[in-house]
């Protein structure tokens, strides 16, 4: 193997990990929810010409959204896997998860607030 040729085990390991995103999508209705509330939060950024840096922001809140409600389906599948009747610490586990996602939700809604604060005041501002 040449050092330019990736190693078998990396191509597996994409394959695995998309499958895990198909799942996640598949399965999770707010997945698809979060997904669908990017495009649009996209969308809107492309309207109003924000800057790169506000790009960053933007980006870097969504793609924390996603991974924590994939993660949060990974500790779903773990914890009904290894408590599959229903047990106090096993939902609070799973509660717990879920309270990451809307942390982190709770996050993107701040930052894109901050970010789209001044676009829709100037866009408001020519209708008053």
């Amino acid at each position: 193997m040449t050092k330019y040729q990736k190693p078998a085990g990396f191509a597996r390991s994409l394959g695995l990990a998309w499958r895990g995103l198909h799942y996640s999508w598949k399965t999770q209705g707010h997945m698809q929810f979060h997904a669908v509330a990017a495009l649009v939060v996209m969308a809107a950024a492309w309207w109003v010409r924000l800057s790169r840096w506000e790009w960053l922001l933007l980006i870097y809140a969504i793609g924390s959204v996603i991974t924590a409600e994939v993660m949060n389906t990974a500790v779903e599948l773990v914890v009904d896997l290894a408590q599959p009747k229903f047990h106090p610490l096993a939902g609070m586990a799973k509660d717990v998860a879920a309270g990451a996602v809307l942390v982190t939700a709770i996050q993107a809604v701040v930052i894109g607030s901050l970010v789209f604060w001044a676009p829709l005041r100037r866009w408001l501002e020519q209708f008053l």
